[in-house]
Order: C-alpha cells, then structure tokens, then sequence
C-alpha cells in the first residue's frame, strides 16, 4: 500500500460522534481505464477490472500535507458542494500503473471526490462528480467510464476552438453528457504494460494542431463504428475499426514498438488493439486466446513489460461498505 499519510487512526463503530452519527472513514474503490480506444480521441472509454482504492479519515490533518493531487480535488469538492472544509488524512491503495495510459489520476481524484461526498452526507450526485473530475482532469474519458463503468461515450459541448483556455474547459466539462453501455464478460482487454512512464501533458504536446479532411472522416467513420459494436454488443464488427489519424501516429513516437504490438495483436487473433489513453499501455480487445495474444505483443515489443488480461468493469466507482472497526487502523 502506498500511503499519502502515513497516519490514520482507528475510529469509533459507525462513526459515532457524541449523541449523533458522522462517518468518519470511507474507502472508495476505482476501476482503471483504457480511453481513446484508437479513433474516439478524448470521448471513448472502458473501464478495466483494475482498481485503486482510496481511504479518507477524519482528523486534524495539515493542508499543506495532501499532494496537489489531493488538494486541488478537495478544494474543487468543497467549493461545488458550498460546504465548509473539513482535515482529512488520506491513502491509496494501487493497482492501476501510473503514467501509463490507465487513468490513475483518475481514479485517485474520483477517490477524493466521491469520498469526501460520502463523509458530507452526498450533496452532489455522480454526474456533477464526473463533471467536477473531468475538469480536474483536463479531459473526460477516463473519468467516464472510472465513475459510471462499461463503455462510455463523453459529449463535451462549446467551442472547442476555445478548449485551450481552462475557463473553456471548465465550461465544456460543466455541461458534458455521458452515454454508458455495459460491456459482456466474454470480451476480454489484454493490456501490455512498458517499463515506461509518459506524462500526459507531453503526449499533448506533439499532437498537430490540424489534421486534413480525408484523416478526419476516416477517423469519424471509425469511431461511430467502434460505438456501434459496444452499443450492440456485436463485437466481431470491431475488427478493422481502430486505426486512428488523430494522436496515435504521432505518439509512437515516444513508443517505437507500438505500430509492432499492435499489428502482432491482431495476427495472433485480437479484434484490434490501440494506445490506452497517452500510453505508454497498448491494449488489445479479443473474444478468445487472451494469452496467446499476450504473448505476441510481448514479443513484438521486445523492451521490458508485462502483461494483463482482464474484462470490463461494468459497476464503476463504488463507495466500500464499512470495515469493521477492529480492521479500520490501516498500516
């Protein structure tokens, strides 16, 4: 366990308070996240069976304790949910790698979120949540599927001729919509995981500023038809379907093996496979011989990594019910 603080204290059973009940610890778990999915660029995304959990405490706890990760997320809560701040001590529990395309800031600022709402009593629902969280982010696709889970489909709407500004962002964020579509057991997402991290906002920055018409069509084409097989569930219609113009031919710069993993992937059987989010996750979707698949795009990458294989998580963020207060001292 990785601990933001290192001290959380053991608190009473129910979270008792003198005569009234005030909960006192929450522990929120969240899925990873593969978005982009090739060509539906920051508005397609799955959450994984991957998770991260976030355990927050009441208690006199300096600001100035809490990584701007923290921080940023509480304020932001506080000041939708017009509430009086309170200290809180926090810690993660990882799964999800870091700076890997699979939206582990993600889930800790959804962790923060939909934690300090659970120990105010829920003022704010989970679409203002996901709003909130995608604001923070930047972008909304990994927030997406992190909060609701399955396939999620993100419309931000106004301008996006104006998205470089953060008052743009924040007013595109405050009004997207989400589509949500649960995704069958039977598909299953094999991710290869590089001993490599990628910060998110440089893979931003080699991105054009414009791409030509023929790029964006096929790009447009793609993605709907990408919708269309989760919508459905006919997922053999996926092959073929990932190729993207967008960032993913510009990205490999910063991963050389990627164009390999992800036509091995395909040889060895998947329905397709893409960059996870900014990478450096490539991950590949398929209906049988996950391991087999596995084991080509390993050989292809030929660099450090490691391999997962998993399936939807169609449940989302959930909030955990409460431990019992002999197990409420974490170490």
């Amino acid at each position: 366990m990785l601990h933001w603080r290192d001290h959380l204290r053991a608190v009473r059973p129910n979270g008792l308070r003198g005569g009234g009940v005030t909960m006192q610890q929450v522990t929120v778990r969240v899925p990873a996240s593969t978005s982009n999915l090739g060509p539906g660029y920051d508005c397609l995304g799955v959450a994984l069976r991957l998770h991260n959990s976030v355990t927050l405490v009441r208690g006199n706890v300096p600001r100035s304790a809490h990584p701007r990760i923290v921080s940023d997320a509480a304020d932001r809560f506080f000041k939708q949910a017009r509430l009086r701040a309170f200290s809180f001590s926090c810690s993660i529990a990882e799964q999800v790698p870091r700076c890997r395309g699979l939206g582990s800031s993600a889930t800790a600022r959804l962790g923060i979120l939909l934690g300090l709402n659970r120990l105010s009593g829920d003022p704010l629902d989970r679409l203002t949540l996901f709003r909130l969280c995608a604001e923070l982010e930047g972008h909304p696709d990994n927030a997406a599927p992190a909060i609701f889970g399955g396939f999620t489909l993100v419309q931000s709407r106004g301008n996006s001729s104006l998205a470089s500004t953060s008052l743009a962002r924040a007013k595109r964020h405050a009004c997207a919509t989400v589509q949500r579509f649960e995704i069958a057991s039977r598909l299953y997402f094999v991710l290869l995981v590089p001993d490599v991290e990628i910060q998110t906002a440089r893979a931003r920055r080699i991105l054009p500023s414009k791409i030509s018409r023929v790029a964006a069509v096929e790009n447009c084409a793609n993605a709907c038809a990408v919708t269309a097989a989760f919508a459905s569930r006919d997922y053999e219609k996926m092959r073929g379907t990932f190729s993207d113009n967008l960032h993913q031919p510009f990205r490999a710069k910063l991963i050389h093996f990627l164009p390999r993993a992800i036509a091995a992937a395909e040889r060895a059987g998947a329905l397709g496979a893409f960059l996870s989010g900014s990478g450096s996750a490539i991950a590949a979707v398929t209906l049988e011989k996950p391991e087999k698949i596995a084991v080509a795009m390993m050989r292809a990458a030929a660099a450090p990594a490691r391999t997962i294989i998993t399936h939807a998580d169609n449940r989302g963020a959930q909030v955990l019910p409460i431990r019992h207060p002999q197990s409420a001292l974490y170490h």
